[in-house]
């Protein structure tokens, strides 16, 4: 009986002993972003030729990643890295929108460079972006991988799937979970412990929407729950912390819990 079983475990280790490990992929993700952002980057280029070559080796690399965990031909691979890098500037661009609304949303941020090393924000939203594009492209294994690496750094949880604009907002982060079929608008804040959530997780509901929308320049506070794939947060809403949402709500709107106590001032 041993023996079977061993024989089961070692055919297994021999179909994946060229698959790359979770931490390779994750090493040419954050490889990416410290190119894109020298402030996390030791290696000093000479020339922007040296640079470019840096650039071409990540591509070779995500190329042989794609290739080792079995997504797609080689020969598709090689166009989904090159088409991957290829609109690179695109991605950076977006990426320095999340940059400019932590900088000027967040009184506590002094600069470009602090947000980049510290803020735990940036960084699970510049994986997200990452694993987002390869996910557009017909990827999905590697982008998952990225965007649960950034998870367990920084406890934000966000689906590779999820659609999300320019000027992202994540504050604090801790906590915050994005749903796969999420949609949500430009200039958007999320403080920690949002959720964005489905109604139910049955199975058959893997093909629908099941997470909600939300539209430009929302606030949602910390510990608000949001779910259902119906549910759409009108444009300029501000949603208050630990609210429970499974229904619309229009533009302009504002959401939140009456309190429930009273300060009662101690006699001396």
């Amino acid at each position: 009986m041993k023996s079977i079983f061993y024989k089961e475990l070692f055919d297994k280790h021999h179909q994946t002993k060229s698959v790359p490990s979770n931490q390779e992929i994750a090493a040419w993700g954050l490889q990416v972003i410290s190119l894109l952002y020298p402030t996390q980057y030791k290696q000093f280029f000479s020339t922007v030729g040296e640079l470019e070559n840096e650039f071409i080796y990540l591509e070779k690399e995500l190329h042989r990643i794609l290739n080792g965990i079995h997504s797609g031909s080689g020969a598709n691979n090689m166009d989904i890295a090159h088409d991957f890098f290829n609109d690179l500037p695109g991605l950076y661009r977006v990426l320095n929108t999340d940059i400019s609304a932590l900088l000027n949303g967040d009184p506590a941020a002094r600069s470009e460079f602090e947000i980049i090393r510290a803020y735990p924000g940036f960084y699970a939203v510049s994986l997200y972006r990452i694993a987002h594009a390869l996910l557009l492209r017909g990827i999905d294994l590697l982008p998952r991988i990225l965007t649960e690496f950034a998870h367990s750094h920084t406890g934000i949880d966000i689906h590779p799937g999820a659609e999300i604009g320019e000027y992202l907002y994540i504050d604090h982060g801790t906590g915050i979970v994005i749903g796969e079929t999420t949609r949500i608008g430009k200039h958007v804040k999320l403080y920690q412990g949002v959720t964005l959530g489905a109604m139910s997780v049955d199975k058959s509901m893997a093909s629908i929407k099941r997470h909600p929308t939300v539209e430009d320049n929302v606030v949602i506070y910390s510990g608000a729950t949001i779910l259902g794939g119906e549910t759409v947060i009108g444009r300029n809403s501000v949603i208050g912390g630990n609210v429970w949402l499974t229904r619309s709500v229009p533009p302009d709107s504002k959401v939140y819990n009456k309190p429930a106590f009273e300060v009662v001032q101690m006699e001396l």
